[in-house]
């Protein structure tokens, strides 16, 4: 029974994952339910396995229907790679308990510009270009693939909204850049997990085979209805996001 609940958890966060972040919202949860006396970093690493095959057909789903800067996306890519395979050895050394307090707070914050900025997101409008567009993502990559290596939930989110926010694309364009950074930081973490020993592998072919179908269909909907619509879901996650972890949050 815990299998088939985590699996269609899976599905559901491939869905959610491909149209603007946030699916370890929603498959972390579930498998610590299901198996709570397993290891923090067991579980989040069988979650990788899973979400790494549906970020990566995502991924190449984006790369068909949208026009991505890819000479600003290769450093930004490894840079990911990089900060998340330290999150992950942090991981197996240290609780990511810490952050959960904070992270609500900074959810909130998030939630709330986006909302006062109504126009935010609509049009894609980069900032910057050459060198200097290139450095930017490289440290939004740095900074929250580390992150998503250590502890995860709203990584994908994160991603977005500084894309968009700090950087002027719209939300769709954030999105499809999001899935090859999130790519890169799920692969890498799942390397170092595994290296580790803790990864689920009886778990991760149904997981990850649930997330594909997930992924591919909330990837259609995004392509279909553009970036108005990816707000309106990126809006819906966040708050989701905020009573997920804030809950968690006042029962540390």
């Amino acid at each position: 029974m815990e299998l088939i609940l985590v699996t269609l958890a899976s599905a559901l966060a491939g869905f959610i994952d491909s149209i603007v972040g946030g699916g370890g919202l929603i498959l972390v949860p579930a498998l610590f339910a299901a198996y709570p006396g397993a290891h923090a970093a067991t579980l989040l690493g069988t979650n990788k396995s899973a979400s790494v095959w549906g970020t990566l057909f995502a991924a190449a789903q984006y790369s068909r229907r949208v026009k991505l800067p890819w000479p600003m996306l290769w450093p930004a890519m490894l840079a990911s790679a990089l900060g998340s395979f330290t999150g992950a050895w942090l991981l197996t050394l240290a609780s990511p308990q810490v952050l959960r307090q904070f992270l609500p707070v900074v959810l909130v914050a998030l939630l709330l510009y986006t909302l006062a900025k109504k126009e935010l997101g609509r049009t894609h409008v980069p900032r910057f270009d050459g060198r200097k567009e290139v450095v930017v993502a490289s440290l939004i990559a740095l900074v929250l693939g580390t992150y998503d290596g250590f502890f995860g939930p709203g990584a994908g989110s994160f991603f977005v909204f500084l894309l968009v926010r700090w950087m002027g694309y719209d939300f769709l364009n954030a999105t499809a850049c999001t899935k090859l950074l999130n790519l890169s930081s799920n692969f890498a973490a799942l390397i170092l997990l595994a290296l580790k020993g803790h990864v689920w592998w009886h778990m991760a072919l149904g997981l990850a085979l649930a997330n594909i179908v997930g992924s591919l269909l909330g990837t259609r909907l995004a392509l279909k209805y553009g970036a108005g619509f990816v707000r309106l879901v990126f809006i819906g996650v966040v708050s989701a996001l905020i009573l997920k972890t804030g809950f968690d949050a006042l029962h540390l």
